[in-house]
Parts: structure tokens; sequence; C-alpha cells
């Protein structure tokens, strides 16, 4: 397997990369073009916009002046601050309740509500769905959390129609800071093609439906039913990335709301050192993560490690650290969900055969499955020294995040066991 040589993404990492002739991924590109982008216009040019927005939305009466699809995690807590305090929008909070939850999540998503002072719509999916749905999709995808991104990436809209709420305010388009896969130029907005074809997997509702094996009812489905053309263009749907339009950046947006809004972060994680992103459902950083690494043979350890390197916080060598002690690692929520699913972890694995990527993976003699490489494998190769970053005075210092006067922590693992409402 080839890997970046200025981070740590293997050449089969998802939705997908490039790797250039220096051999710099797409992802690392993307980010060293970040010093060139006049930030200020463009900050100016999203107050302009949201401006707009307001008048229009105040003109007709409508209380809401935009819609935040919110989780409670460290961005959707962020993204509330901005704008009703740097921009002083109205919005409407709406989220979607994967009936996954965590403990840290629920009580960070309350918090966010009452420091915010927000209104939100929040849509509960029946527990016994959410596991059908996580069962089914295991054996059609290999993800256990389809229901997650399907409800988040389509409740929000159908909250818009409903309340003639035009503009939507989402955070970072993750796929650019992944993978590269559009440039700041580009200034990409949310689209259904977008939601369809990754978040949903390229499955709709109405697929499902017409597979009839699934054991899937319209009710099970329903809050992932994406609205009507007509519908969307009589609004006037439209949403916009913040990452456009600021320099996005994580971990400054995690310091700030465990400093100034009382964000509760993490003391330890099973499947990555970052301590503050993903802690508002049980699966995310574990499970779901897990998954990725039975298919692709990375996790999400590479991820955060990727993300690291390329703003100067750590080293290529100490982001294969990462990824050597965590992407392999079995989460304990594995056990809670094969409970709850009333699958065995051999008929888990099984189900999954057929997704592997089989050029990382080998199957042995003896039925095992084996990596075929490893980033930790690749410490060394020709070419790194030549497109090493300097390291920048922020260095990465939240393996254990020291504690901060005004902020909760969790003692212990984020995974517990499932937290309905």
């Amino acid at each position: 397997m080839h890997y970046c040589q200025r981070c740590v993404y293997p050449a089969n990492a998802r939705p997908g990369l490039v790797l250039d002739e220096h051999g710099v991924c797409s992802g690392c590109r993307l980010a060293e073009s970040r010093p060139s982008i006049d930030w200020s216009s463009r900050e100016k040019a999203l107050r302009d916009l949201l401006e707009e927005y307001k008048a229009r939305q105040r003109e007709k009466g409508n209380p809401y002046d935009c819609i935040i699809p919110v989780s409670g995690g460290k961005d959707s807590t962020y993204q509330v601050w901005l704008m009703r305090e740097r921009y002083g929008m109205n919005p409407l909070l709406v989220s979607y309740n994967h009936a996954f939850n965590t403990a840290i999540g629920i009580r960070n998503l309350t918090n966010l509500v009452k420091r915010m002072d927000c209104n939100l719509i929040r849509f509960t999916t029946a527990p016994g769905s959410a596991i059908r749905i996580a069962r089914h999709m295991l054996r059609k995808v290999g993800d256990v959390t389809w229901h997650y991104h399907a409800g988040i990436m389509t409740f929000p809209i159908r909250t818009a129609v409903q309340y003639d709420v035009p503009l939507i305010v989402w955070g970072e388009h993750g796929f650019s800071e992944l993978v590269g896969m559009h440039n700041y130029d580009d200034f990409v907005e949310f689209t259904k093609k977008k939601r369809q074809e990754h978040d949903m997997r390229g499955f709709e509702p109405e697929d499902i439906l017409e597979e009839g094996d699934s054991g899937l009812t319209r009710y099970d489905l329903a809050p992932f039913f994406y609205p009507n053309d007509e519908d969307i263009e009589r609004v006037g749907i439209r949403g916009i990335y913040l990452s456009n339009y600021m320099e996005w950046d994580g971990k400054k947006h995690a310091e700030f709301v465990i400093e100034n809004l009382g964000f509760e972060t993490a003391q330890s994680r099973e499947r990555t050192f970052n301590l503050y992103d993903k802690l508002d459902d049980i699966h995310a950083n574990g499970l779901h993560d897990y998954l990725k690494y039975l298919k692709f043979g990375y996790g999400r350890a590479t991820d955060e490690a990727s993300f690291e390197i390329r703003r100067g916080r750590m080293t290529r060598e100490e982001g294969i650290e990462m990824a050597a002690k965590y992407d392999a690692a079995r989460p304990s929520d594995m056990d809670i969900f094969l409970r709850e699913a009333g699958m065995t972890e051999a008929e888990f694995l099984s189900s999954i055969e057929h997704l592997r990527d089989t050029s990382i993976w080998e199957k042995t003699a003896d039925g095992k499955w084996r990596a075929r490489d490893s980033v930790a494998n690749h410490r060394n190769d020709p070419g790194v020294e030549a497109v090493r970053l300097p390291m920048g005075e922020n260095r990465t210092s939240y393996i254990r995040t020291p504690s901060r006067e005004g902020a909760r922590y969790m003692t212990g693992a984020v995974q517990t066991d499932y937290v309905i409402l």
C-alpha cells in the first residue's frame, strides 16, 4: 500500500484521495493552500450573506434567521456561538437523535441549548428502528451508523421546509478537509447529490423499501425521506459550510468551547488520542470507526493524526505511533451492539467479509484476515524529508487534556451504554 509522504493516510482512504508525483496526498495539498487565502474578505462575504438572510426572514415575520444542525459536539457548539454572539442571528437548532447516545453527549447538547438560549427541535428515532436499520446496513454497507448520517443530513432540510427557513449553516465540509475533495475556491455548498452519494452510502429510504427483504418499514425510515424538489425550490433551501469562509480548526474550537461554554470532554479514549471529538454517540469513535479499519485497514487515529500533521502540531513519526497504537484496537462498545442486535462476534465479522478491501487485507490459510501492510512500515520511506512541514509553536498536547476552570471532564472511557433520550 502507498501512504502519503507527509501525513499518514493510505492510498485507499475513503471517500478517495490522490497522491501526487511527490507522494503527497490531495488533503495535505488542500491544507497547504490555507495561508494564501484572504480569510478576512471571506469573513466579510459571510457577514454580508448572513445579513441578507436575516433581513429576508425578519421582513417575513419569521422568528428564525437560519437553521443549525447540532449534535452537541464541539463544532456545532462553536457554530451556534458564532451565529448567536458574533453575527447576531436567531438560529433554530435541529438535532437528529439516533438513539445510541452517551451521557456526556446529552449533557453537552443540554448545555449548548441552555448557554446559547436557543430553541431546539429534536427528532428521536425509535430504539427498535435504530437497531433494525443498523443490523441491515451493517450487512449492506458495513455501517452501523447509517441512520446517524441519514438523519442529520435529512431532518434539518425537512425542518427548513416546514418552518420556511431557507438558510442552513453547516460547519466544515468534511470530505474536503479529510481528502481534498474540493478546493476552497469552489465554495462548495450542501447538495442532495453529496448527501446521497456519501452520507447515505448511495441508498435512499425508497431503495431500501424496494429491496423487499430488509425487514424495514416506512415507519422505521420515516425521518430519512428527502423533501421534494418543489418544496426545496419554494423555500429556496441553501446549505453553506463555514469552513469556506473562515479558517476552520477543530482543536481551537474545542479549546474555546471548553474554556468559555462549559463543554465536557473525555480523559481517555479507546481508538484515538483525541479527547474532544465524536463524544455524543456511543459508536462513532468505537464500532463505526473499527468497521472502517476492518474494511480499509485504517481508523480514526489516522484521520486525527493527519489533521494535526497538516497543522504543524504533530510530526509524521508521532502520527504513525498514534495510528499503530489505536487503529486496530477492538472497542468495548462492540459488545453492547452485539447484545442489542442479537449477534455473535463471528456473525458480525462474517457479515462484512465481502466489504474487505483486498488491496490491504488477505485471508490466511486458517481463515483469518491479515493486514498486508501498515503505515508503521513506512516510517523511513524515501521522499519523506523533502515534503516535511515545519513544526508550529502550538504542538498537540491533548493526549490527556489538562483541566480548565469552568469545564467538566469524564473519568474513564466515553463508551458506557445507550442513553435513549
